[in-house]
């Protein structure tokens, strides 16, 4: 028997309940993996509410973990007991003691990356990847606007577009987070309680705007975002941590303002495995090279309820990570 968080059906945070749950061994093409740690994602809280329906229930959340090997099924190649390993993406099982995983989704640690810091990005730098590689590509030159960029996501896209030589403009709640996001190399941060952050972004960027956009936050910051990008601009909305995405009007897009939206799917990206590989190894190897998370909030598994209403209540900066202890 394990332990781990089981979610009854959708709803509010209290549907997670710890459980007891039995793990056979692993299958053909499978391993046992014993998680360190797993990381909590806001596509966690869209599971748990039902706005992204899992297949059936009782389920166990959580998209990303890491650990080590403790079993390895028939056909298994490349994986012995022991390795060290991370993974992302579904069938969901992260909020457990120890899953089964299909074995083409363990990718190794590098030397000198340890678990907790695995598991408090995969998933978000993999989204990163995907933006800055195959959705907006940026380089010396360009300007990107990162909403929450004190938060997992905007931490990491923040290092990753600065090492590619742009310069990043970043809305955040607090001085605190802007403090946390200078540190990480943002370069303008953007108090949006305080200021308008469009009027702001075209001061910043002498009336021209931004190359390109990342929402994370939904509502009605989309629709504001698309008057700080320039013309030919691209906007790219992955979440909506602060309300659904209201509808929009193709016409919105243009010919004023002559924009390029996207609303790409990590899953989507990640479901072609050579993708996937490629994009976690790159991710990891820059982990080992100084990418970081930000500040990581260790919680225990016992305490995913309360990782959820911290990240719903967008109070925190960096990543959260439930371990088992």
């Amino acid at each position: 028997m394990i332990r781990s968080i089981q979610t009854a059906g959708p709803g509010g945070a209290e549907v997670m309940r710890p459980a007891l749950i039995d793990l056979p061994a692993p299958r053909e093409g499978e391993i046992r993996l014993r998680h360190a740690a797993a990381g909590v994602n806001f596509v966690d809280i869209y599971h748990r509410t039902g706005l992204y329906p899992l297949p059936a229930y009782p389920a166990t959340l959580g998209v990303e973990g890491a650990g080590m090997v403790e079993a390895v099924g028939p056909g298994v190649e490349g994986l012995a007991v022991g390795d060290r390993v991370a993974w992302a993406g579904l069938p969901a099982g992260g909020y457990a003691e120890a899953r089964l995983l299909a074995a083409d989704r363990a990718v190794r640690l590098p030397d000198g990356v340890e678990p907790v810091a695995a598991a408090s990005l995969l998933l978000r730098g993999i989204t990163v990847h995907m933006l800055l590689n195959r959705v907006c590509p940026v380089g010396p030159g360009s300007t990107i606007l990162v909403h929450a960029a004190a938060g997992g996501l905007g931490l990491l896209l923040t290092q990753w577009a600065k090492s590619l030589g742009a310069t990043v403009i970043g809305t955040v709640g607090s001085a605190a987070k802007a403090e946390t996001a200078r540190a990480h190399g943002l370069d303008h941060a953007i108090l949006y309680r305080d200021e308008d952050f469009v009027a702001a972004v075209r001061d910043l960027t002498g009336g021209r705007g931004a190359d390109v956009a990342v929402d994370g936050i939904g509502g009605d910051t989309l629709r504001r975002t698309f008057d700080a990008v320039r013309l030919f601009g691209t906007v790219a909305s992955v979440g909506q941590a602060g309300g659904p995405v209201v509808p929009l009007e193709l016409s919105e897009l243009g010919p004023r303002r002559s924009l390029c939206l996207a609303r790409p799917s990590v899953f989507a990206y990640m479901a072609d495995p050579a993708t996937y590989r490629a994009a976690a190894g790159e991710v990891l190897a820059r982990v080992a090279a100084g990418l970081s998370a930000g500040p990581v909030t260790c919680l225990p598994l016992a305490a995913a309820a309360e990782a959820h209403r911290a990240l719903e209540g967008r109070g925190t900066s960096g990543a959260l990570v439930l371990t088992p202890d």
